[in-house]
C-alpha cells in the first residue's frame, strides 16, 4: 500500500516519526516501512516535497549531519511548532477514525 492513497496521513505520519528524534529522508522512510511491517512505504517523490513543505512552515528543521554509514545527509527534526502541529493533526485523526468507525459499526 503506497502512502499516497491515504491522503492527509502523512504530515501526520511523518512527524510523529521525527517525535522520536532526528532522522534523514532515507533513515525516515525505511523507518516508516519497518514501524508498519511493510504496509506503508513512503516514495521519495511524495515524502521530500512533503519534508520542505513543513520545513517552509515551521513544523520542521533541519542541518546536515553524517548518516550512520558515512555518508553526509540533511537530518529534519520536530519543532515546537511542529510539536503543536502533531498534536492537533493526532486530535483530528482521532475524531475521523472514530467516525469512519461509527459509520462501519452501523
Amino acid at each position: 500500500m503506497s502512502i499516497d492513497l491515504l491522503q492527509g496521513t502523512l504530515d501526520l505520519i511523518v512527524l510523529k516519526s521525527l517525535s522520536w528524534g532526528p532522522m534523514h529522508g532515507f533513515g525516515l522512510a525505511r523507518w516508516i516501512q519497518h514501524t508498519t511491517e511493510d504496509l506503508l512505504q513512503v516514495e521519495e517523490g511524495s515524502l521530500y516535497p512533503a519534508l520542505y513543505r513543513m520545513e517552509s512552515r515551521g513544523w520542521l528543521a533541519s542541518s546536515w549531519g553524517v548518516t550512520e554509514s558515512g555518508r553526509r545527509a540533511r537530518f529534519y527534526r520536530l519543532t515546537k511548532p511542529g510539536r503543536t502541529q502533531l498534536a492537533a493533526e493526532t486530535e483530528s485523526w482521532g475524531r475521523l477514525t472514530a467516525a469512519v468507525k461509527g459509520v462501519l459499526s452501523s
